[in-house]
């Protein structure tokens, strides 16, 4: 089987940029969302970032125009129905995403594959509640999906090795790095990710360094790409507690226990860069260290 019709459930940062490399890789996409609102939000964010490519010389007008030419949105469940795959690229929720998967379930052909970008729930746990649990498996996409290479695809101990070959090839048509992984908390990324995140929050609480020194710190010292606090504020400050908590649920390890910094940020609505506050003040040009009262 080859994918040639893509469902996106979720038309946000992550829904939108599945969407967005699933269209210029030729498919046809219908992407859901709950309003029209939303779907307007994503088209726009799609509309720009491809128009980005294009300037940079990265994708020919010719190519970014057919793109947008097989996308498609709306509210209707109904209408992600006859895909070849769906992805599911909404909240951490579980009850969430299975009420989702319970109506796909009935409304999907039964050669449908089902998929969920989640970053630390059991895939498992949401395969059960369908009656396709050998076509039902893990795309972990990154953030941004247009620009960012990996995509983890995780097996559980029910999907089918032809999904596995499906959805592994699907990837490889994105001109996405596959890497296989087990429906393990986590998977391979954030399972080594998120304790080496929490840690540098533990750092802040106990005034080892500055905001600023912790992340210069580990992008001279140890050659990475962006500190591990600004990397916070680019993954969400809500989804790294969400994704800790998940992880603690499932392992008890106190390296994976969100610190209380963390969850006070979240308290007071500092989700990072998308809120425009976090362990930097994003309305700043260039972003300062916030205050943090410590």
């Amino acid at each position: 089987m080859s994918v040639r019709s893509v469902g996106v459930l979720g038309c946000g940062l992550m829904g939108s940029g599945i969407a967005q490399v699933s269209a210029v890789a030729g498919c046809y996409v219908v992407v859901r969302d709950l309003d029209a609102a939303l779907l307007e939000k994503g088209r726009t964010a799609i509309a720009g970032s491809l128009a980005k490519l294009v300037e940079k010389g990265k994708l020919d007008a010719a190519t970014r125009d057919a793109a947008l030419g097989r996308l498609r949105f709306t509210t209707a469940l109904e209408e992600v129905g006859p895909s070849d795959l769906v992805i599911e690229a909404v909240s951490e929720d579980l009850e969430l995403k299975n009420s989702l998967w319970l109506a796909l379930d009935r409304l999907c052909p039964a050669a449908t594959l089902f998929a969920s970008n989640t970053s630390s729930l059991s895939i498992m746990a949401m395969a059960r509640v369908t009656a396709r649990a050998d076509r039902f498996l893990g795309l972990h996409f990154f953030n941004p999906v247009p620009l960012m290479p990996l995509v983890e695809v995780v097996r559980t101990v029910a999907t089918s090795a032809q999904t596995l070959q499906t959805a592994t090839a699907f990837v490889q048509r994105l001109g996405k790095q596959a890497i296989a992984a087990k429906d393990s908390a986590g998977f391979i990324v954030n399972l080594l990710l998120i304790p080496y995140l929490l840690d540098a929050v533990r750092a802040v609480e106990r005034g080892v360094a500055s905001v600023a020194d912790i992340d210069v710190g580990m992008k001279l010292g140890c050659g990475h790409p962006m500190g591990p606090l600004t990397l916070l504020d680019f993954v969400g400050l809500d989804t790294s507690l969400k994704v800790g908590e998940i992880l603690y649920d499932e392992f008890r390890e106190p390296r994976y226990a969100p610190p209380p910094l963390l969850k006070r940020m979240v308290l007071a609505g500092w989700y990072g860069k998308k809120s425009g506050r976090g362990f930097y003040d994003w309305t700043a040009s260039p972003p300062v260290p916030s205050e943090l009262g410590l």
